[in-house]
């Protein structure tokens, strides 16, 4: 889909059309869904885009390097047809978003994005609901979409692209087992046994745009394109081609790190010098070329990483008008304060940040902000206030979604939690704030007494702090009665480095993320006690922590299995503390995160791994992951033998790179 302008800049997307028709054979549906009528057409902006379906042995490369020049101010997305050899569903998806999604910050089309990032995709729009045009709000959502998705993936991953607007939406996901070489001849069969038949909801005169779409997903290859074969070390034969996305970066960042480069080939150029001519006089030379190398070293790496990062304010600007619209629909008067919006934040870290605030923001809008008559009879000015503050805290950032309404009802919460059985009443009285709030986190958990169409189901808060901890954050509440809450996040300012503490075990080097530990101690045998069902827990102080053999879990060999020759780190995992044994603490450091996933294969319990000052690969660790698989040890020898071998591959794989 080329930009509006492209023409303007002297790029034909004819010339591209011609150029893929080069690579193989083509087959072109156009997509007219932004055509206008004749009389406010412009000749010199593009409006059409294009399903494109070509086959031969191409590389994804190749047809990159068509569209190099229009990629920044254009959609381009590029995909290869799955592996016939591959097992795969085939899910019916249907959707229909809530009339006011759009008024809250939710974009439906960046959710079918996400599922074309799952597997092949075809959509078809159902338009029964959209109005004549005199009758259309530009703010409201009118279209639904009925797909189908072959892909590897299982239900609940495709159920979380849809978490953030489940309780406002209709969603249907049936599955028909197949394959993807299997998907046309399966597909008569499938549609038939799910509730939303594409062919019974067509309107009677669909839209072009709608079957040139059903045209385009139509289409079938006649030659799939060459599968890179993976690299030494296990895994799938072949694999999904990454999406890649791109950055605008402004000249001064580049500049900088221009600058920075030319210092290091300065530094570089002296010292290949002492090199060559390398006598024991010159060895503080020497000492200083080293030094100032790690110093343009260390100014390179925070100029790479400066390029990553963008303003907050990008996450922030959807707040206002959406504080707006649910004011209006709930009849309460509120105003929004925005501030830090220039502090920077990794691109990565804002993608994924930006539904947990929507969510909290909401909740501060339906929950927090009374109406303006409770306001004005406890003194409160008839306007309630939201107010978005973010700024940088000792290597991170920390974002507060503040209000001045009713805060949390401690004793409402407190009784909710003992009708689920979370807490007894025994215990109920003994918790401090913290402990008490925390709960609104919990799956299913809600204190609302009427469910509204913005909020009150009790979901969501757990999926914000399930997203929140995903990105080694953390997320903290207080409030008080009648004054309003504050709802703290902490996010790293980058997924790319990590603040980690290094360990050992036996021959192994794992790598626990500091944000996690809480303390590192020795251990004592006399101390420890086993509880019913074989687990051990450690007497810290006035609490009991349960232990996690790390070399258990791993099935490595340790220097000892006796506990009072071990170290023990405790972590935090999910609001709990967790006790991991080790043989040795070793250094503190920054290390670069390298991905399995691309590299490798997903393993649990390993979240990445690093390449250390030696030369060694360390795996870094997934402390909840750990956790879980720690608690089906005594459930599933099976599972934990796989892990094992998985982990024991990965080693080998580590150790020949």
């Amino acid at each position: 889909r080329p930009g509006t302008d492209t023409l303007r800049t002297g790029n034909d997307p004819m010339r591209m059309l011609r150029e893929l028709a080069a690579l193989g054979d083509i087959a072109l549906a156009p997509v007219v869904d932004a055509l206008p009528g004749f009389s406010a057409l412009e000749p010199e902006c593009c409006y059409l885009a294009w399903e494109i379906s070509l086959s031969g042995a191409i590389e994804k490369e190749q047809i990159e390097e068509i569209f190099e020049w229009v990629a920044d101010e254009s959609e381009i997305r590029i995909s290869a047809q799955a592996p016939a050899a591959a097992a795969a569903h085939r899910w019916s998806i249907a959707f229909r978003p809530g009339a006011d999604m759009l008024r809250t910050g939710n974009e439906p089309v960046r959710m079918l994005r996400e599922l074309a990032d799952l597997g092949e995709l075809s959509v078809e729009v159902q338009a029964q609901q959209l109005p004549a045009f005199a009758q259309l709000e530009p703010e409201r959502a009118y279209l639904g979409w009925q797909m189908t998705l072959v892909t590897e993936v299982e239900k609940s991953r495709i159920e979380e692209v849809f978490e953030w607007v489940v309780d406002e939406s209709e969603l249907s996901i049936t599955a028909a087992q197949g394959t993807a070489a299997e998907g046309t001849a399966a597909e008569g069969t499938a549609a038939e046994g799910t509730a939303a038949e594409p062919a019974a909801r067509e309107p009677a005169a669909a839209p072009q745009a709608v079957k040139a779409v059903e045209a385009a997903a139509a289409l079938k290859p006649a030659a799939k394109p060459k599968a890179k074969p993976k690299a030494a070390g296990g895994g799938e034969a072949n694999k999904k081609p990454v999406e890649t996305s791109s950055i605008r970066v402004g000249i001064d960042k580049v500049d900088n790190l221009i600058n920075m480069v030319g210092e290091l080939v300065i530094t570089q150029s002296m010292l290949g010098q002492l090199g060559n001519d390398f006598e024991i006089g010159r060895l503080p030379n020497l000492l200083e070329g080293l030094t100032q190398l790690e110093h343009n070293t260390r100014e390179l790496q925070e100029s790479v990483m400066r390029i990553r990062m963008l303003p907050i304010s990008f996450a922030f600007s959807r707040f206002p008008r959406m504080v707006r619209d649910l004011s209006r629909r709930l009849n309460k008067k509120m105003d929004i304060v925005l501030s830090g919006e220039q502090t920077e934040l990794d691109k990565t870290v804002m993608e994924k940040i930006g539904d947990p605030l929507v969510h909290l923001v909401r909740n501060a809008v339906d929950h927090g902000i009374e109406l303006p008559e409770e306001r004005m009879a406890a003194g409160k000015p008839e306007e309630g206030r939201i107010m978005l503050n973010a700024y940088h805290q000792g290597g991170n950032v920390v974002i507060e979604i503040v209000d001045d309404g009713r805060g949390l009802n401690r004793e409402r919460i407190l009784s909710k939690a003992v009708d689920k059985g979370l807490i007894s009443e025994r215990d109920a009285g003994s918790l401090a704030d913290e402990q008490v709030y925390d709960m609104i986190f919990h799956p299913g958990f809600s204190t609302a007494k009427e469910v509204s169409d913005v909020s009150g189901r009790g979901v969501g808060m757990d999926v914000v702090k399930r997203n929140i901890l995903a990105l080694n954050g953390s997320v903290e509440i207080s409030s008080k009665a009648g004054e309003g809450s504050k709802i703290t996040i902490r996010l790293p300012l980058t997924l790319a480095i990590l603040d980690g503490q290094l360990v050992r075990v036996g021959s192994h080097t794992y790598i626990f993320p500091l944000v996690s530990i809480i303390e590192s101690l020795q251990c004592k045998s006399s101390l420890v006690n086993q509880v019913a069902g074989g687990c051990d827990v450690f007497q810290l102080r006035n609490e009991y922590v349960p232990i996690i053999r790390l070399y258990d879990v791993f099935s490595i060999e340790p220097d000892s299995r006796n506990l009072d020759d071990s170290l023990m780190v405790v972590v935090e995992c999910d609001g709990e503390k967790v006790g991991v044994v080790i043989d040795d603490l070793l250094a503190q450091q920054q290390v670069v995160i390298k991905s399995l996933e691309q590299n490798y294969q997903k393993v649990e319990g390993i979240s990445g791994a690093t390449i250390l000052g030696d030369g060694t690969v360390a795996l870094i660790l997934d402390i909840p992951g750990i956790v879980k698989i720690a608690g089906v040890r005594h459930h599933d020898d099976n599972r934990v033998s796989s892990l094992a071998q998985s982990h024991s591959e990965l080693m080998m794989a580590s150790a020949s790179a």
